[in-house]
């Protein structure tokens, strides 16, 4: 696999917004939240604006685009509310996910194979106004595929699995899903996609993920506004970029 030096850590705020709306106050701001992380060293902010906007709300996409210095990755549904609420923002970059209403996080990935017709038409406006398409995939490589054949600049490789063995402590199914992804990093890489990955991954499982070269980015969220419970939002940025940096680095 192919090296990269620097492995940029996007870091996703959307749980910020979830405990303030949990008051229907305006507190924490997530706007704050997305800056102490810059200032930490994150390379961009992530949020995920919903349909039933559970967390993130549309005034705070347009005060993170005025406030940020470091790239925004607007998440969303591809919906036709949602492209033109991106078409307005121009987000730096802007990942398609599946959404459901039920789920409490995005639990799989897109399936892009189904909608090679639709999507492929979906990002080309959205192209136009500068923006990188990422597609959230999961290890299928038909669906690696498709995402090279509409267009998208961008997969990132949804880890979730993975990290669920690495929570239960199962040897086989870490083994198996980290082959997983490391082969469709491969094939992403081949079809000359860029390579991102995330989804539930910790200080713990982080470090096997970190050390594959083909991936570029990982964004991490819900585990890092946990950790800022116990130790600020500073330090467990700052503590996930070192344990990123020494897993890219063979340490």
């Amino acid at each position: 696999m192919v090296m990269s030096d620097y492995l940029r850590l996007g870091v996703n705020i959307d749980h910020v917004a979830t405990v303030r709306n949990a008051r229907g106050s305006d507190h924490p701001d997530p706007v704050d939240a997305a800056i102490l992380a810059e200032e930490a060293g994150a390379d961009g902010i992530t949020a995920h604006l919903r349909e039933d906007r559970r967390h993130i709300r549309d005034r705070d996409i347009a005060r993170l685009k005025e406030t940020l210095k470091v790239p925004l990755n607007l998440e969303m549904a591809a919906t036709g509310e949602m492209q033109q609420i991106a078409l307005k923002h121009k987000p730096h970059a802007i990942c398609l996910v599946p959404e459901r209403r039920q789920e409490r996080t995005t639990e799989a990935g897109l399936d892009v194979f189904g909608q090679k017709e639709t999507l492929g038409e979906y990002i080309k406006p959205l192209q136009n106004t500068g923006c990188r398409i990422s597609l959230f995939v999961g290890t299928d490589l038909k669906q690696i595929r498709a995402a090279a054949e509409v267009g998208a600049q961008v997969v990132e490789i949804h880890t979730g699995p993975y990290c669920e063995a690495q929570h239960d402590g199962l040897d086989q199914a870490i083994s198996r899903e980290l082959d997983k992804i490391k082969k469709a990093a491969q094939v992403a890489h081949e079809f000359g996609l860029e390579v991102h990955a995330g989804h539930g991954l910790t200080f713990q499982s982080v470090r096997e993920i970190a050390s594959i070269g083909i991936i570029r980015e990982l964004n991490i969220g819900h585990f890092l506004i946990g950790e800022a419970i116990f130790s600020g939002l500073k330090e467990a940025v700052q503590a996930m970029r070192q344990t990123m940096d020494e897993a890219r680095n063979g340490q």
